[in-house]
């Protein structure tokens, strides 16, 4: 069934797919970088006169005898395929593997990379000094490079941190912080404000986060949330933004260019730093191995275990700062979509309604997860939002450890891959009207109702699949299904009167993961008994 998987997109020798910039103006300034270091000039000459020798060129002749690479489109000097490349990001891979593809697999040679069908091939991390700084060596569950240290972690998180039993336990910290924000949301319906839900989904994401790396010391400090969520946004800029040492990756062995990529990371983790080693300092001086597991916080639990998996301190911090990078976004992400997708179809938010108030006992203050079991159009609304706005549209990018042949063709070792998740959910191969909202196709009478999010279905990767496929998805799932529960059980939804005429602006910021650029500002209504 891999094998079937539309748009994926072979690439050669590293490149960081997610750009900050558009590619032209990455292009520019890469040309501009080039030009004013005549040594990297020479560098590059000198490996244009070996690649265009005679022997070289009938060495690559003979090799193409004997393997077959994906044909690319054309491409330029230096910066290949790059200028090809538009904003956002994932539309563009996914109209050029329509135009030059007709197989679903495409290469480009994007500086200096096909998707996942054999897993234990993919199922490592290229290298890259920026998330080495952010994360600690690249140690974290979501970066490491594949072998024991990545099992190791791959288990904590899978056993230790983001178990079943574990989310379960989370629910108390979840249901205080929906009774806080739908307290700030009611205060706002009686005096006829408009709210930036945007700003108060992700404060809402992070002090979840919050709440399960730390529940001691949750707002102890003011001002730490804040700084998290400052910290999480500045992280996901440096990962996702244009890293010229993903596209051109022999320049980062000069160390001019080197200390120039790594000066802001440098700085982000240096704040990182100070914040956790305090909140460890905290908790080691507070430990106490009686806590029961159920009350126990994710320092805790790492602080347990530190002896028995050998974790340093800075792994400890590494998996902490991948918590709140992943825990924060996916949540505030989806719940803003979901919200839009309501406001632009009010039957389906009628719907959704009619199914959390007929559901909820009357005169309680809150949709509590007890109630969420029934829920089947609020399941299918979440559902059918992540396929349509899966907040990392191509994954963390794989990088295969060996040679392999992928529907005939040769996919050589080290060639990074990027997945685009989100041309595979909207394929009109496996979708009908895969552009519109529409959430039979989740429900009974629709034909993928047991597609999950497990990674099972090739078309439908919100989480990724395989070996690398998101250990927390149960979480952010649980935050999810309980805040929209809320936000549309306990109010109506107006938009403001400057923008009924022109609706809800829908441009997106493209980083490691995809935010809309403007903030979602809409009118709540107490609901008439």
């Amino acid at each position: 069934m891999a094998a079937q998987v539309p748009h994926e997109f072979p690439k050669h020798h590293g490149l960081h797919e997610e750009l900050h910039e558009s590619p032209p103006q990455a292009a520019a300034l890469v040309y501009c970088f080039l030009l004013a270091c005549p040594v990297i000039l020479l560098l590059l000459v000198r490996r244009s006169r070996y690649v265009t020798s005679p022997t070289a060129a009938a060495a690559r002749a003979r090799e193409q005898l004997l393997r077959r690479l994906p044909s690319p489109p054309r491409k330029l000097p230096v910066i290949g395929h790059l200028h090809l490349v538009g904003r956002p990001p994932h539309v563009s891979l996914r109209d050029l593997a329509t135009e030059h593809s007709r197989d679903g697999l495409m290469l480009l040679r994007l500086g200096a990379v096909i998707l996942r069908t054999q897993d234990h091939i993919f199922a490592s991390r290229a290298y890259s000094p920026v998330t080495d700084i952010l994360f600690y060596g690249s140690t974290d569950v979501a970066f490491a490079r594949y072998g024991e240290h990545w099992r190791q972690v791959k288990k904590i998180a899978t056993t230790h941190l983001l178990t079943n039993k574990k989310v379960r336990a989370y629910r108390h910290a979840r249901e205080q912080e929906v009774r806080l924000v739908m307290a700030k949301i009611r205060e706002a319906a009686m005096a006829g404000r408009t709210i930036d839900l945007s700003s108060l989904l992700n404060s809402f994401a992070n002090d979840i986060v919050c709440h399960a790396v730390s529940s001691k010391f949750f707002r102890a400090e003011e001002g730490h949330n804040k700084l998290f969520r400052e910290l999480v946004e500045a992280n996901s800029s440096l990962i996702g933004g244009f890293n010229i040492e993903d596209y051109f990756p022999v320049l980062v062995k000069l160390d001019m260019v080197k200390r120039m990529v790594c000066a802001k990371a440098l700085k982000v983790n240096k704040r990182w730093n100070e914040l956790l080693d305090k909140l460890i300092d905290d908790h080691e001086t507070r430990f106490d191995s009686q806590r029961g597991d159920e009350e126990s916080d994710f320092i805790d639990v790492l602080l347990s275990i530190q002896q028995e998996y050998k974790l340093t301190r800075d792994h400890i911090k590494a998996q902490l700062v991948i918590m709140f990078e992943a825990g924060t976004d996916t949540s505030f992400i989806v719940l803003e979509y979901a919200m839009i997708k309501l406001m632009q179809n009010p039957s389906i938010m009628t719907k959704l309604q009619t199914e959390l108030r007929m559901n909820t006992p009357m005169g309680k203050e809150i949709v509590t997860e007890d109630d969420l079991n029934a829920m089947a159009y609020l399941k299918a609304v979440i559902k059918e939002t992540l396929r349509l706005h899966a907040p990392a549209p191509l994954l963390a990018p794989h990088l295969s450890m060996a040679e392999c042949d992928i529907e005939g063709y040769t996919i050589p070792s080290t060639t990074r891959v990027i997945v685009n998740a989100w041309a595979l959910a909207r394929d009109p191969t496996y979708w009908e009207s895969a552009e519109k909202f529409m959430l039979e196709r989740f429900m009974e009478s629709g034909n993928n109702v047991t597609t999950d999010y497990k990674g099972n279905d090739f078309h439908y990767l919100p989480f990724g699949t395989g070996r690398r496929i998101c250990p927390g998805s149960t979480f952010a799932i649980s935050v999810i299904e309980i805040m929209l529960a809320n936000l549309v059980c306990n109010f109506n939804w107006e938009l403001p009167p400057e923008l009924k005429k022109r609706d809800i602006d829908m441009t997106e910021s493209f980083g490691v993961t995809v935010h809309r650029k403007e903030k979602l500002l809409l009118v709540p209504v107490l609901p008439q008994n």
